[in-house]
């Protein structure tokens, strides 16, 4: 069959980014087109030589022109190839997560060959977040083959609720969107809540106005690994958001848990969570900014022999990176200096901005400043269901640490 793209050819630097295995083209990038097209379409994209590339999602609104979508010349972009690339990432999925199938991410864009999509299963319930152009104009056939794909694999879904609601979506020319996706036999008013199971802790996940889809899965197994160390202990539990790490490690015996954040409403979350599990007793919740928590803690004398730091991305760009490097350093000199020698840290950071090698560097520093020697006990990433791709080094962006110090 022939093709019947428009054709975009790019420099000798995209052609090697290419090939390399990163999908985006950026505009600079294209050097002469042939053909017409729309914004969302796609497009051929070739050499300087010529030669094919791939196919992917072009926007003329977008610093990143084109989205590969594929490089198999034989692929048609119809139903079938769509519902394959489903039906790949969901047995990805229950091969790799096993019994935790029922609360994980199902399509990590890129990683997935989905440019742009994120969808998370809370069970019966899938939440979406769509941020290129070409999938927002075929959203409702991937969520419809989802649903489809899922029930073939023995799955029952009740409702799929979009949340594009990131600025990212403005500079693709899209409007942000919010609410139930209407597909036949799904129920299009839920109560915006869901209980999901993670390592044998319960969680209320507030899926219409919690943070991102509602819940961060990608910390799973480096929940486990924490609260490996957590028996006996005194935690403080830095940045708890919903209280995750401070339940596994309450649940794994901890002494006691500290856990700290600035938001009202995520420690009003936490809370009910401790509730389900019957963990209030062993667990208190300070609403305060950490940075200053810690060095009030400082002046008195804290007895916690175990910090959790689990902060936000403290950078989402190449130009604030030396800014969190600074952040970065600063809350971790300030948690080693709180901690007595032979007492641990679990650290992380979850911004592909700072990769290993300079948070690693960071690390030594704020222990340098602080005073101490760090004796790593592992050094891990995210839970397989954000897989990285290996070529894309946006997939790869959570870096998490456990450490004594000594």
């Amino acid at each position: 069959m022939e093709r019947n793209y428009a054709k975009l050819k790019v420099t000798p630097k995209a052609e090697r980014a290419l090939r390399q295995g990163h999908p985006w083209v950026y505009g600079e990038e294209i050097t002469s087109s042939e053909g017409s097209w729309t914004n969302g379409d796609i497009v051929d994209v070739l050499s300087p030589k010529g030669r094919w590339l791939g196919s992917g999602f072009v926007n003329d609104h977008s610093k990143i022109r084109v989205r590969l979508l594929s490089r198999n010349t034989n692929d048609r972009f119809d139903e079938a190839f769509f519902r394959r690339r489903v039906s790949y990432a969901l047995r990805y999925r229950q091969t790799v997560m096993g019994d935790d199938f029922p609360a994980c991410r199902l399509i990590f864009g890129e990683a997935d060959q989905f440019p742009g999509l994120t969808v998370d299963r809370f069970e019966d319930i899938l939440v979406a977040e769509v941020l290129s152009l070409g999938l927002d104009r075929r959203k409702e056939l991937i969520f419809r083959l989802l649903v489809e794909e899922l029930r073939e694999l023995g799955v029952s879904v009740r409702a799929v609720y979009e949340r594009s609601d990131s600025p990212l979506r403005a500079k693709e020319g899209l409007e942000n969107v919010s609410g139930f996706v209407s597909l036949p036999g799904l129920d299009n008013d839920p109560d915006g809540h869901v209980i999901i199971t993670e390592n044998g802790i319960r969680y209320d996940v507030d899926y219409i106005c919690g943070q991102k889809t509602g819940f961060f899965l990608d910390q799973k197994y480096n929940r486990l690994a924490a609260a490996k160390l957590a028996k006996g202990r005194r935690v403080l539990d830095c940045f708890t958001h919903t209280g995750a790490f401070a339940l596994n490690a309450a649940k794994a015996g901890a002494a006691h848990v500290t856990a700290v954040d600035i938001s009202a409403d995520a420690l009003a979350q936490a809370s009910r969570n401790a509730s389900l599990n019957d963990l209030t007793d062993r667990v208190d919740f300070r609403q305060a900014d950490v940075f200053d928590f810690l060095t009030e803690a400082a002046k008195g004398k804290p007895d916690w022999d175990y910090i959790i730091l689990d902060p936000p991305a403290f950078t989402k760009s190449g130009a604030t990176a030396d800014s969190a490097y600074r952040g970065y350093r600063e809350i971790n000199r300030r948690a080693l200096q709180l901690l007595p020698r032979g007492g641990y840290l679990a650290t992380c950071s979850c911004s592909h901005f700072m990769p290993a090698p300079r948070f690693e560097q960071m690390l030594r520093d704020a222990a340098a400043d602080a005073g101490v020697s760090l004796r790593q006990i592992e050094a891990r990433q995210q839970a397989p269901d954000h897989p990285i791709l290996w070529g894309v080094p946006e997939t790869d962006y959570l870096k998490f640490y456990l450490f004594q110090a000594v």
